[in-house]
């Protein structure tokens, strides 16, 4: 009964371990493309960038594109996917960025099982598609 007692705690610790260990597998990637013929603006303050669902009725003028994949399971805070997106904004002179796409969706599959019994699944994850502007 002793033994037993003294593996409850070894069984929340490893509970604990495994928790964290999961949590930090959700997972932000990003690409930015400069237009070409844009201006190439130097860098910003990413604490400055707007992140905006439409587009600003201000004159700008568009520098480049972000695409950024996130993981769903375990999903990241959306507070980090818009930071991920102001530093990389930020990284090429915008002033804004205004996501034109933000959907979930299959990113690969993978197959398992026996030849005879095999089964397909697909792995989803979020795609986030913004333009990078800069007031005039």
């Amino acid at each position: 009964m002793i033994a037993g007692l003294k593996l409850y705690p070894r069984q929340h610790w490893l509970l604990g371990a495994l928790l964290l260990a999961l949590a930090g597998c959700s997972n932000i990637d990003a690409r930015t493309t400069e237009y070409v013929g844009a201006p190439h603006a130097a860098p910003t303050s990413a604490a400055n960038v707007q992140v905006l669902r439409s587009e600003p009725t201000r004159p700008h003028t568009r520098l480049g594109e972000i695409v950024v994949d996130a993981s769903v399971e375990p999903p990241p805070p959306i507070t980090e996917v818009e930071q991920k997106l102001r530093e990389q904004a930020a990284s090429i002179g915008g002033d804004a960025v205004v996501v034109v796409y933000d959907r979930i969706q299959p990113v690969s599959a993978y197959v398992s099982g026996p030849l005879w019994d095999r089964d397909i699944r697909a792995i989803e994850g979020r795609k986030l598609k913004g333009i990078v502007i800069k007031y005039q």
